[in-house]
């Protein structure tokens, strides 16, 4: 675990320099850039022009709230082609009962293969939202709950300690299973997203809980975990890990690491391998080279496009094999 928070503390920190403006202020004037943008009234390129003469914080803030990825893939609020919004349902352990996530879907006629999207361990952010967008545009009804909705909001927290002691720590595995089961429900409820045709996939805290979730979720076509941890010491809240559970898994999973994640070493991907074979679930590890733990996330120094791009082409080809289309 402290590998991986020395691996994932970049760019999420930002502090003001010693100036007139204090970071309230900065953080309305940024959030009220960013209301303009989501509403069509500005676009990227204003909004970020207008947070960087904020100085250093506010173009900081700006670039955490809106993804730093290649321009011709990130997916607009407002695009055409796509439904996006915020959405609360049903959920037995929610707070009140209810469940928040972020759904989008194509503008067009359903109902869609579902996917659905675990996020990472700051939670249910911009880069999260972006991924679920990304889906819908090549056709799927994508939705990504917020799994820490209960214990709090990783972005109000100051660093990637701070996220992991005081909420990820707090989070049981058999509630993250309760959580998701409700999603795929509620995906399948109002007729646009076909749960006969659904798949997961998740990055690093998600991508872990792809693999506890598809042992879970016999029905589900096929999962696709990013970077998710595979070994771990047994507590409480998460009794269990993937490689314990590699030999029975039954729906298919695809695993995509880098053989320079220093937080997941290649010989335990070596052992979820020879676990994987014991059984029959034709599940498979892809092992990128030169790539650290976090490749895909765009908004943040990790980031391989290379990488990135060939793992997203994998990710959809693996849906399509397995008859998430």
């Amino acid at each position: 675990m402290p590998a991986q928070s020395a691996l994932e503390s970049s760019n999420i920190v930002h502090r003001l320099p010693p100036g007139a403006v204090t970071q309230t202020e900065i953080d309305q004037r940024v959030f009220d850039l960013y209301d303009e943008y989501c509403h069509g009234r500005i676009d990227r390129r204003e909004f970020l022009k207008r947070a960087g003469a904020l100085g250093a914080a506010g173009l900081a803030m700006a670039q955490a709230l809106f993804p730093n990825y290649a321009r011709a893939q990130t997916i607009s609020f407002t695009d055409p082609r796509i439904k996006a919004a915020y959405v609360t349902y049903s959920s037995p352990g929610g707070n009140s009962g209810s469940m928040r996530g972020y759904l989008a879907q194509p503008s067009g006629a359903g109902p869609f293969p579902v996917v659905l999207v675990v996020h990472e361990i700051f939670g249910l952010h911009a880069y999260i939202t972006d991924v679920v967008r990304r889906l819908a545009k090549v056709g799927y009804f994508a939705i990504a709950p917020d799994l820490y909705q209960r214990e709090g909001d990783p972005g109000q927290l100051a660093s990637v300690d701070q996220i992991l002691s005081s909420v990820v720590v707090k989070v049981r595995d058999a509630q993250v299973m309760s959580d998701l089961d409700a999603t795929l429900a509620y995906a399948g409820a109002g007729g646009n997203g076909d749960v006969s045709r659904a798949a997961v996939t998740g990055f690093c805290w998600g991508g872990r809980i792809v693999w506890l979730y598809c042992a879970h979720a016999p029905k589900l076509r096929c999962g696709v975990a990013w970077y998710g941890r595979l070994v771990g010491e047994p507590r409480e809240e998460t009794p269990k890990h993937p490689i314990d559970i590699a030999a029975t898994e039954s729906v298919p999973v695809l695993g995509l690491y880098g053989s320079d994640d220093p937080s997941i070493p290649p010989a335990t991907v070596l052992a979820m391998r020879e676990n994987l074979a014991i059984g029959k679930s034709g599940s498979q590890i892809v092992m990128f080279p030169a790539a650290p733990h976090g490749f895909h996330a765009d908004y943040r120094d990790s980031y391989r496009p290379l990488a990135a791009s060939e793992a997203w082409k994998r990710m959809l080809g693996w849906f399509r094999e397995h008859g998430a289309l």
